[in-house]
């Protein structure tokens, strides 16, 4: 197990350096979107300012407050609570984020699933986990919303953070075929064979 410090963007090959069990704290910038942004972009054919190449992006809808603009709220909002959302549902969407906007690396909890898992492998990417309950600590590592697109959305906006220190996130996910959630499951079948086994239930 290593840790790695990233300041995206970031290239293919230093995301394939990270395996599974690895840690990663980010730096500077982390874009934030959710199931309607995503689905505005590439269902809907809307477009970003944004470029996304090489960075990071977090499932979440952030609580934020309207501020004045000013030099410590450039987008005029400030975050008041920013945390992760379960990312199953948007599954669809890792392909595309990375084939048409180059994005690296994707944060969230609960995991992603097969076909996530192919376009880690085959273009370059990783999943972060994070343990769910933690927006407060999250929102801590949060200091400044830079700037927003896609804004009609709210709160399912496409957000630009700065950060720092966000993290230490787990590897769950990576470009070598790796996921944390296959060796869980399949660690759980084993044991569930095991104890059907000595109660000398026959499997189903």
């Amino acid at each position: 197990m290593a840790h790695f410090d990233l300041t995206p963007p970031i290239s293919e090959a230093h995301v394939r350096a990270l395996k599974i069990n690895d840690t990663a704290t980010l730096q500077s910038t982390l874009f934030g979107l959710r199931d309607a942004t995503q689905i505005h972009l590439f269902d809907r054919g809307r477009r970003t300012r944004f470029d996304l190449r090489g960075h990071a992006v977090i499932h979440t809808a952030p609580n934020v407050k309207p501020v004045e603009k000013s030099a410590a709220h450039p987008a005029g909002y400030a975050p008041i609570c920013v945390g992760t959302t379960t990312s199953d549902r948007m599954e669809r969407f890792t392909r595309p984020l990375m084939t048409q906007y180059g994005v690296r690396i994707i944060i969230g909890k609960g995991g992603l699933r097969e076909d996530s898992l192919a376009a880690f492998r085959e273009l370059g990417g990783v999943y972060l986990a994070i343990i769910g309950g933690t927006a407060a600590l999250e929102t801590t590592w949060i200091e400044q919303i830079e700037d927003v697109d896609l804004d009609d959305l709210n709160p399912e906006s496409l957000w630009k953070f700065r950060v720092c220190g966000f993290g230490p996130l787990l590897v769950a996910m990576d470009s070598h075929g790796g996921s944390l959630y296959d060796v869980v499951r399949n660690d759980a079948q084993a044991r569930r064979a095991q104890v059907l086994q000595s109660l000398g239930v026959k499997p189903e």
